[in-house]
């Protein structure tokens, strides 16, 4: 019987998350992952096979934890407030996750997705298919709940959100408690029936 694991995937992705919130993907290096996990360089090994799959697995780890809470708040989108609860989500996931969030706010592309193996690919490339279904049903219900085009649920649901606390990242900021209600007064005023 082997000795149990000391250090975990989720210790190990923290602390790559820390990483690249300070230093961009240059920083998430096995070797500086494992030492600010506080393991052995050889133990981060034994859960990833090399930096390719460490960055994509930070990728979809952050990817999925906010596309839960988002699709979550979202439900089936038959409600405005259920639009609305969606779009502030993003703000105070960013909020409760702002090393996450600059993950997110960097983009796939920072993450070497053209080193990522096949089936990594495919396991992100199904998770962004969730999150369009997702969208999808919203501007199959929205529209018809508040006269807006899909254009304008899209933009009610992502694009607002994206840019208000893609403001603050950019600058190294967590968005304060304002972008939220920002967020809310204008995707309220944009999907007034």
């Amino acid at each position: 019987m082997g000795r149990p694991a000391t250090h975990t995937t989720a210790q190990f992705l923290g602390a790559a998350t820390t990483l690249f919130a300070a230093g961009g993907a240059r920083a998430v290096t096995m070797a500086a992952t494992a030492k600010a996990a506080g393991a052995p360089n050889g133990s981060i090994y034994h859960r990833f096979p090399d930096r390719p799959a460490l960055l994509t697995e930070l990728w979809r780890h952050t990817l999925r934890d906010f596309q839960d809470t988002f699709t979550e708040s979202l439900g089936e989108a038959t409600t405005i407030e259920a639009a609305v609860q969606a779009a502030t989500s993003v703000v105070h996931w960013c909020r409760k996750h702002p090393e996450g969030a600059r993950v997110l706010d960097a983009g796939k592309h920072a993450f070497g997705p053209a080193d990522w193996s096949p089936e990594a690919a495919k396991a992100v490339a199904k998770d962004e298919q969730e999150l369009r279904d997702t969208l999808k049903r919203a501007t199959h219900a929205l529209p018809t709940l508040t006269g807006c085009t899909d254009e304008e649920v899209v933009l009610a649901l992502v694009e607002i959100p994206r840019a208000v606390v893609h403001r603050y990242l950019s600058t190294g900021r967590t968005p304060p408690p304002k972008a939220a209600a920002l967020v809310e007064r204008t995707v309220r005023k944009l999907l007034r029936p």
